[in-house]
Parts: structure tokens; sequence; C-alpha cells
């Protein structure tokens, strides 16, 4: 039976390396990719009740980023574009973790992307920013990250919000690049953050006070951190939330 084309969807971008015209290995093999999948598969249990919500990784042309050519960028738009031609013009978030968040960022002009969540994403100073206008763009780092900068991630929310995105930074202390240490806290924020932004269930208000501060506002008045996010009404900061 040939699948039903989706209501919404939520595109999986994993990780990669600066260059690489390799494809990526397969399976177990495919670390970054391996990587993702728990949170991949968080999240399609926080949008199951909704139906016809897709959830699908993204398949790499190539391993690496390999600068002007922007490989991932490509392969996302690539699947944006059958997206459209299958399901026309359905809401889509963009999930990326490192490279992938890179990808998903510059792909963010696409017309189907709403959102974007970034988890530890590599966001160099020069990248643009303007094509993210109009969109929500809620970002994840920890403090400890020693591969991407979490101070670059600030500072692309101040530009971007400047550029008329809407924008919000979530600190994680005592975590890391690949978001194994406090991994549960990773893939339930993530999980949470896209059923909110498919206008499945509530944001934390925190995190839509950031998503609603004016244009000159500051980086910082749109970073959080992730154990200070306060209490809605009848639920904890995120839903199942441990506070450690």
């Amino acid at each position: 039976m040939a699948e039903r084309p989706p209501s919404a969807a939520v595109l999986v971008l994993h990780g990669g390396y600066e260059t690489g015209l390799a494809p990526p290995p397969p399976g177990v093999m495919n670390l970054p990719g391996l990587r993702m999948l728990p949170i991949a598969r968080a999240v399609a249990r926080a949008v199951r009740p909704a139906p016809g919500i897709r959830v699908r990784r993204v398949r790499y042309s190539h391993r690496g980023w390999n600068g002007a050519r922007q490989d991932p960028m490509r392969d996302v738009v690539r699947d944006l574009d059958a997206l459209r031609s299958e399901a026309g013009d359905i809401p889509v978030v963009l999930l990326g973790h490192s490279m992938g968040a890179r990808a998903a960022l510059h792909a963010a002009g696409h017309p189907l992307v709403r959102s974007v969540v970034g988890l530890a994403p590599w966001c160099p100073p020069g990248d643009p920013v303007t094509q993210l206008a109009g969109r929500d763009v809620v970002l994840l780092h920890s403090t400890r990250d020693r591969v991407t900068s979490p101070q670059a991630t600030q500072s692309l929310t101040a530009r971007a919000r400047r550029a008329g995105a809407r924008t919000c930074l979530v600190t994680i202390r005592d975590s890391d690049h690949a978001m194994l240490r406090r991994a549960p806290s990773w893939h339930r924020l993530t999980a949470d953050l896209v059923r909110g932004l498919l206008g499945l269930g509530p944001l934390p208000d925190a995190v839509t006070a950031a998503l609603e501060l004016p244009v000159d506002a500051s980086a910082a008045d749109g970073t959080m951190a992730l154990d200070s996010l306060p209490a809605g009404p009848g639920r904890r900061a995120l839903r199942g939330m441990p506070r450690t």
C-alpha cells in the first residue's frame, strides 16, 4: 500500500565533517547518524497522537560540508522539494545536530520550512541569516561543548532575530557535543520543542517569551539555561523532564 501524503513533516539531519566527499558509511558505522536515532524516535513518539506527521531522516550524498558546495544543505533542499511535490505546502520542522543543524539553518528559506531545531549547531560567524526571516529557530547547546561554539550559537540567535526570525537558545550544563551526558534531557527537550513548534502542545513559557522578543533584543535576552526553565501551569518546565 502506498504511503499517504503527510500533513506535516520533521526532517532529521545528523552531523558530519567539515570536509569529506565520500558518502556516509552504512548502518552502525555511521556514528553521527546512529546518535540521532533515539532523538528521532523520541520525536516520533511525541507527534504520534497527531495523524499524518512524517518523521524522516535525510540521507546525505557526502559525509562533509565541503565548503561552498554545502552538500548537506543541497540534500535537505532535495528532500523538501520532493515533499512539496508529494504533499503540497505542508509545514516542516528541520531538526539537525552539528553539521546537520548548519544544513537546516541554511535550508530554512525553503517555502515548506516553518521552524528549525538545532542541537549543538555549527554556526560559523559569517553564515547567512536572512533566510531565517519568519521562522522559529530554537537552538540547544552544551556550555561545555568543545567541538562547536555555544558563543557562536548565541551570536547567531541575535543576528537571526534582527533579520526577522523568532529565536531562542537553551543552554545545557554538564553535557557535551555528542549529547551523551544528560542524553535523556536532550531527547525529551527536543521532542517537546518539535511537538510545540508543530502546534501539538505548549512550548515552555520561557521559550515562547524568547520567540516573541523584539528584533533589537540582546543575545542574552533570548538565552536561558535548561535547568532554570520555569514550570508552566500544572506541569513541569518540560514534560517529564527531570531536574538534574
